[in-house]
């Protein structure tokens, strides 16, 4: 399937980025797969390895099921009036699966960095939930057919530039990543994956690229007129570039900006665009 074969090459592609841009060898995410595929699982006191493993899975699981609905050449996997609702819920869905991975070990530092995911869920969420309620607004559907077909005239990005920044953002938090990375931070000796070794790390890894590369590919058809891989190409590498650009943030003092300015500044797009509406 066409849409699959997207996603995988995304997700590659910023694997191969995010290494080159790390170690400065293009094939960096190709030496890490075969030295996490040759490694043994690790092994902790009275872990729940059947919760571990559901949360390991699922990532990927959750990522690719986002994906169903994103237009690739204006159709997708499965079409769908409530595109923009199934998204939000699948990469909701996610923090299930880091709630798990850092639950089943058994471990302190796999524990706390599932802690502060949800409280960077939390912070994250009302804003990212609004920018695409304002989305929806301005075409006036939650298909996202429809909305592109809305952004004929402008892309929504020109028009709804703070609806599109909180989008960028929560894309880097709903994949943990660069500065809302904190979830798997070195503080934690890799958080939540602190305890994943072999396969189970891979897979895991696979799952946040996955994560990140469904973010930037939506990012498409919400703002920019359209799911092509070019659009979500560039938007990718953006967000890979970020993570080594910009320090990672504090729990605390994201969820206060979350709350007290990306909140209202959501609000006030969300009205603003209402205005244009009626």
């Amino acid at each position: 399937m066409p849409e699959l074969l997207a996603l995988a090459a995304l997700a590659l592609g910023a694997a191969s980025l995010d290494g080159a841009l790390a170690t400065r060898s293009p094939a960096a995410a190709l030496r890490e797969t075969a030295r996490l595929l040759g490694r043994q699982r690790r092994r902790t006191p009275m872990p729940d390895l059947l919760l571990m493993r559901i949360g390991v899975v699922s990532l990927p699981f959750f990522a690719t099921l986002a994906m169903i609905v994103l237009p690739l050449g204006g159709a997708a996997l499965v079409e769908s009036s409530v595109g923009i609702v199934w998204f939000n819920a699948m990469e909701v869905c996610a923090w299930a699966s880091l709630w798990l991975t850092g639950w089943g070990p058994n471990s302190v530092y796999p524990l706390i960095g599932g802690y502060r995911f949800l409280a960077q869920g939390l912070a994250y969420e009302l804003p990212h939930m609004f920018a695409l309620i304002t989305v929806a607004l301005g075409a006036g559907s939650l298909d996202l057919r429809a909305v592109e077909e809305a952004q004929r005239g402008a892309w929504f990005a020109l028009w709804m530039p703070v609806a599109f920044a909180i989008y960028l953002i929560s894309a880097l938090a709903m994949a943990f990543w660069g500065p809302m990375s904190r979830p798997l931070g070195s503080d934690l000796a890799g958080g939540v994956t602190a305890e994943l070794s072999g396969p189970d790390r891979l897979v895991f890894q696979a799952g946040r690229y996955l994560m990140l590369a469904v973010a930037a590919w939506a990012a498409g058809p919400l703002f920019l007129g359209g799911g092509g891989l070019a659009g979500a190409a560039a938007v990718l590498a953006v967000l890979v570039l970020v993570k080594h650009r910009v320090p990672a943030v504090r729990m605390d003092r994201f969820t206060q900006a979350s709350w007290l300015v990306l909140l209202p500044l959501a609000l006030l797009q969300l009205l603003v665009v209402g205005i244009v509406v009626i």
